[in-house]
């Protein structure tokens, strides 16, 4: 995948609006706040390809990015209290959607704070990834926070909480240095290639 042909697709905010699957799709997710938008970002070597909102929730909407051969398909990041229930059933009724639909998933890149134990909503989330049996890593980000000396610990704590879930890797990352990026741009490359 040539990461440098990269563009903003379009936004969806009803599953019968979703395009038509013509090629392999890599997944994001995650609770909103984690930094979805600047990973995509930096996966791109993008400043404003993903727009990063300052308003947690903000994004109610599946994005698509065609990035080269691939889609990327940012998920609306969840566990944001101030949203009204009404707006977390479309989002449930989003997500379901887009995953009963017979869509080309390759795979799905799983954000998690590297700084904090996954949260309930995560559990939640990796608990219906491996319910429905889609092919998931994680990706650690705000590796920049922690300590050198903090880093494989972490990745081990992480790995170990994953793992019963069918968690195939765990990268940490950075989108503030861009650390991990080429190992997780590799097996994206991988992935899409199928």
């Amino acid at each position: 995948m040539n990461y440098n042909k990269s563009e903003f697709m379009a936004s969806y905010g009803l599953s019968r609006q979703l395009p038509e699957s013509d090629r392999p799709e890599i997944v994001f997710s995650g609770r909103s706040n984690v930094g979805k938008s600047s990973l995509i970002n930096k996966l791109c070597n993008r400043k404003n390809l993903a727009r990063v909102s300052a308003t947690p929730g903000k994004t109610a909407t599946i994005n698509f990015y065609c990035i080269d051969t691939a889609y990327f398909v940012d998920l609306p990041g969840y566990g944001y209290a101030k949203v009204s229930n009404a707006e977390r059933d479309r989002w449930d009724e989003l997500i379901n959607s887009y995953f009963e639909a017979d869509r080309a998933v390759c795979l799905l890149v799983q954000l998690l704070d590297s700084r904090h134990a996954p949260s309930a909503d995560d559990l939640q989330m990796l608990e219906y990834l491996r319910y429905h049996n889609i092919p998931f890593v994680a990706a650690l980000t705000k590796a920049d926070k922690l300590k050198k000396s903090q880093l494989e610990a972490t990745k081990q704590e992480f790995e170990r909480i994953c793992a019963p879930y069918g968690c195939k890797q765990v990268f940490l990352t950075s989108a503030e240095n861009g650390y991990g990026m080429e190992d997780l741009r590799a097996l994206l490359n991988e992935s899409a290639q199928g």
